[in-house]
């Protein structure tokens, strides 16, 4: 993408653009760099080659029964989502910050003045394209792991309870990560400290709270990430001291949504 192409597009666009018009300019940036297609890569690989690596060393029958009695097939296909929402966040973040390290952004700018619908329009394709892709890799990742899971260990099956609500957020938390990394991207305009508050909030945050003793954790712990989306997989045992799935999930929704305000306010108030 160049600017020469985002130029052509604001002089057909100047005066009378809308969200469509810059929300298909974001649709053809994103696709036509290649980090998009690694990332996306990444996460594929990871979803399905660590659920088949998790899934094919399970050994039912030499599990203790307090193993037996917790083991949950669904949350073990998903082991591959700690790489994968590391490699969606990164797209998030590379989405916006990519353009300020080349330059870009200005031309995106002259294209379309009207900041936040530049980053309401990126937003819409970022979270497009990483919940299709999430949710398609929910379900191979799952039906990758039931395939590979040997007998006698018990298998799941969508309509039990509580699968088929594990598949659907194994594929829209990744996509909510994305759009945090989208957000955190736009408010801090580089790319390495944008990925490591992204890293900050999925990995580091929860090991602050284990120096504070058990209560804190139980207590703040319940609201990171990580353990709503660890509670949230579950279909068989829910995780002690945490958020049910629906709250879990209305609260990674509001970590997105002010995550995406504060960007959208700092690239208002600032100069690209």
């Amino acid at each position: 993408m160049t600017t020469a192409t985002l130029s052509r597009a604001a002089d057909r666009a100047e005066g009378h653009y809308g969200f469509r018009n810059v929300a298909q300019m974001e649709w053809l940036k994103l696709r036509s760099v290649r980090s998009t297609w690694w990332t996306l890569l990444v996460f594929a690989a990871g979803m399905i080659g660590l659920a088949i690596l998790v899934m094919i060393h399970q050994h039912w029958a030499t599990m203790p029964a307090a193993g037996r009695a917790s083991f949950d097939p669904t949350n073990d296909s998903y082991a591959g989502l700690a790489i994968g929402q590391l490699a969606l966040g990164v797209l998030g973040v590379l989405a916006v910050t990519s353009e300020f390290s080349s330059g870009m952004i200005r031309a995106t700018f002259a294209a379309a003045p009207r900041r936040p619908l530049v980053l309401a329009a990126k937003a819409a394709i970022v979270a497009a394209v990483t919940l299709a892709a999430g949710e398609i890799l929910a379900f191979v990742a799952f039906g990758v792991g039931e395939a590979v899971l040997k007998s006698p260990a018990p298998h799941a099956a969508l309509g039990q309870p509580g699968v088929l609500r594990a598949v659907l957020m194994a594929g829209a938390y990744p996509a909510l990560i994305a759009l945090i990394g989208l957000g955190l991207g736009a408010l801090i305009r580089h790319t390495a400290g944008a990925i490591s508050a992204v890293v900050g909030v999925l990995f580091v945050l929860p090991l602050i709270l284990v120096p504070l003793g058990t209560s804190v954790q139980n207590a703040a712990g319940q609201f990171m990430p990580m353990l709503i989306a660890e509670n949230s997989l579950t279909a068989v045992k829910p995780a002690a001291h945490s958020l049910s799935p629906g709250a879990g999930f209305a609260l990674l929704c509001g970590y997105a949504a002010a995550a995406l305000a504060a960007g959208g306010w700092a690239l208002a108030r600032r100069d690209a």
